[in-house]
Formats: C-alpha cells, structure tokens, sequence
C-alpha cells in the first residue's frame, strides 16, 4: 500500500495509535486524529485532531482509516466510515503492510504474553534481527520499518487486533487456547471464536498453525484450516506434534523422542507446559535448531505480572497475577498454588462467568477478597457455589492489607483478579507494579 498523500486518520489515541500515527508520518500521509474523549492531551501531535464529536465532512473523504483495538467497530464513527466505504484496517494491519520478513503470530485467549516472549527469546538467540510486537505492549508499527528480508517478527496479537486485519500473513501461526472473554465487545462467542481463528485465515497449504489439542473448540476447528496443523497437549500421547507424558516429558509425537522435562525449567504447571510446546513448535517451523530452543526454555523466566513471585513477608508468600485478566486465566493462576492462599479478586465486568473460577478453589483459597466493579457479582456466584468466606473490600491497597492481617505463616497470598482492570487502573500492568509496591511497603 502507497501512504504518500493518502487522506488518513487515526482513530483512537492510545500506545498504538501514536506508534500508528509516527509511520504514517514517516509514509507522507495527510493525517488527521481522532478520539471519543474530550479530556485528552494533544499537544504532542502535529497534525489536527479531533475529540469527541467527529467531523463527517473531513471524514467522509478519507482514503483510509486506522482503529486501534481498543475501539469498538460498532460505534458512530465507524459506522460513518463503512456507510461512506472508507477502508478500515488496524494497527496490525497498517504495519504488515510494510513488512520484510517472515512473521510469527500468536493469539489464544490465555498464554500469548508467556508464549509470544519465549518465541521471541529462542528467536533472538538465533537471529539477533528479531523483532517482539503486537499486544505484548511494544506496537508494531514501532518496529516495522526496521524488518529486512532476514529479521522475523513474533507478534502477540489479541482478538480485537484480528478484528481489523486483511492481508496480514504469518509464515507460523499459533491459536493457543479458546475461553469465554471479551464478550461485551464480540457479542457472542461465536464471534469471538472467528476473531481468534482469523490468524490462519491467509495461510497458504505449505505453512503451519500450531492448536493446542486439548482446547475442543480447536480440535474442531482445525479441519476447516487451508493450512498445516501441528497439536500439542498437556494431557494425551499425540502421533504427531508434541505432548506431555505422566513424567511431564516434553516428547516429540513423531519420534517419540523426549525433548526435556519440564522439572528442567522455571516455569510450573500444565498451562506452562503448554506455553512452552507451542514456543518450541513455532521456532523449530521457523528453522531454530533445537537444541537451540531448549536451552533457551531451560534458562526463561516468568513473565512479569503472570503468577510473578514478589516477596516472603512473615512466612507469607506474594504472588502477583494481575495478568489473570479474565476466569479461565485466574484459575491457572491458582492451579499454580501449593499453600493455603488468600485471593484478591474482582474488577472491570467484561461479561464472563465466574463459577469455573470458583469452583476450582477446590480448598485452595482460604479466604476470597472482592473489590471492584465485579465484587457483588462474583460474591453472588461464590455463594451459589457454596464458598462463603469472602470479603469485599474497596482498593487494591486496602485489600493487600486485609490479606497481610488474615495470612499465616506458611500461607500464600495471590493477586489473580479474573477480570480486568479498567474499572480502577489504566491496565494490568499499573494494576500489577501498584501490588508489589503495597506488598513491599507492608
């Protein structure tokens, strides 16, 4: 695509519409902005910008419009733009469009964090032109103009990211996981199933899209791919692909060679393990010796803000998952627990249902604290569900120090909020560093 006089906006004035905006500069478009809020900042943008209302005049002669995902493509502004049949693409979009090399993406309702940055670690120690980008928090539009024929690109790419691609083509892509989640903006999850699965939509029969077996919905699903299919499953012996075996061995389906246990690495649970299968699937399609891979996986950490050890205060352990941003996640978050755990949970109301979360207490969670805008609703949930011992309480601060008073010695405490944090914080990861300050403040 030729950005050189194009009548462009940007809608939507978060981390990614500036990274948008800075290469349709760099492009010679003819940008304009625009953001629903009125309280903005705009002082850091050369060209106009518009907040609040939209102008129709200036827009119904756009040649194109780029949303970023956190703007719905159901409200007026977008609505205006489809009447008026002005293209809109996203961010992801924007920068595919512009790229050199070869691309990894990966999506997946939970895991694409944990996976997307050890892909990008096993890629960089095998071709130091990688680039890390996408949702992950580093846009790609940042990144894009510096790919040559020989870098690769591991993005991490949510649903409503996929909502606005059109040619974006990853050379390996990767579907880690479907649970409910972001059904106030996709409506149905059926929609939200068509979102995560538009990754493979422009696979050619020669590239490959890495499902995870144990996920129905992908199993399902696989079958309508044009694609190659490589599974991986943390519970059953697969012919092809990889799976775990009792002993938790990573093997190879197809050999029946054992990679590596996961007792070899830094990072617990089956929800790891599967992480790690679809890393090791996504850079071995990508041509990384494995011996490579795996010494990389020996040597990896934990993400921050996913179950992100934090202190010991008193014999009490803290443990930070404010990445535990929908039910699904926050019960990984507790499967990883091997004290009696006090829970801090509740925030923003994205529509799910909390009952799988509750129910897999299963005597883990000694007391529950609740705050947010969800508090009330999972309170009524825990108690159709029999769990009564919880609290509500009215900050993130406030709730830190009820779980120092309740916990002992020997016990853990989690932040695991099964829901996401725009009620009270600009992220989960403001959520996530206000946590460990109030813990190490203590």
């Amino acid at each position: 695509m030729t950005l050189q006089g194009k009548k462009v906006a940007v809608i939507g004035l978060g981390k990614s519409g500036l990274a948008a905006y800075e290469l349709l500069q760099k492009e010679g478009a003819q940008i304009c902005l625009y953001d629903g809020k009125k309280d903005l900042d705009v002082s850091e943008y050369e060209a106009p910008v518009y907040l609040g209302d939209f102008p129709e005049e200036v827009f119904a002669g756009l040649d194109l419009a780029v949303f970023s995902p956190g703007v719905p493509l159901d409200i007026p502004v977008a609505e205006f733009l489809k009447e008026k049949k002005v293209p809109i693409i996203g961010e992801i979009e924007l920068a595919y469009q512009k790229e050199k090399g070869q691309v990894a993406g990966i999506t997946g309702t939970n895991g694409k964090t944990t996976t997307t940055t050890l892909a990008g670690e096993i890629m960089k120690a095998y071709n130091p032109q990688t680039f890390v980008v996408g949702n992950i928090g580093n846009p790609y539009t940042k990144e894009v103009l510096k790919s040559t024929e020989t870098s690769v690109t591991v993005a991490e790419i949510s649903s409503f990211q996929l909502e606005t691609i059109d040619t974006f083509h990853p050379a390996v892509s990767a579907v880690l996981n479907i649970t409910p989640d972001h059904l106030n903006r996709h409506k149905t999850m059926e929609c939200y199933i068509d979102a995560k699965m538009a990754i493979a939509k422009n696979q050619t029969k020669e590239e490959l899209c890495v499902l995870n077996y144990e996920d129905e919905v992908l199993r399902e699903r696989a079958g309508e791919l044009s694609c190659r299919v490589a599974f991986f499953s943390s519970k059953r012996k697969l012919s092809e692909g990889l799976y775990q075996n009792e002993k938790q061995d990573i093997v190879d389906g197809a050999t029946g060679e054992i990679l590596m246990n996961m007792r070899e690495c830094h990072l617990p649970g089956d929800h790891n393990c599967e992480n790690i299968m679809a890393a090791i699937l996504i850079t071995r399609e990508l041509g990384v010796p494995m011996e490579e891979i795996l010494s990389v996986v020996r040597e990896f950490q934990a993400v921050e803000h996913r179950v992100e050890y934090v202190t010991d205060k008193g014999g009490v352990d803290y443990y930070n998952d404010s990445k535990g941003t929908n039910p699904d996640a926050a019960i990984k978050g507790i499967q990883s627990m091997s004290r009696p755990t006090i829970l801090i949970g509740g925030g923003y109301d994205k529509g799910g249902e909390f009952d799988q979360w509750i129910q897999a207490f299963d005597g883990r969670v000694k007391k529950l604290l609740l705050l947010g805008e969800t508090k009330e609703r999972i309170a009524r949930t825990a108690e159709k569900l029999g769990f009564t011992d919880y609290e509500f309480v009215d900050s993130l601060g406030e709730a830190v120090t009820r779980a120092a008073e309740l916990a002992e010695s020997g016990d853990a405490v989690l932040l695991s909020p099964a829901c996401a944090s725009w009620d009270m914080f600009d992220s989960y990861e403001q959520r996530g560093t206000m946590f460990k300050e109030f813990v190490r403040n203590l």
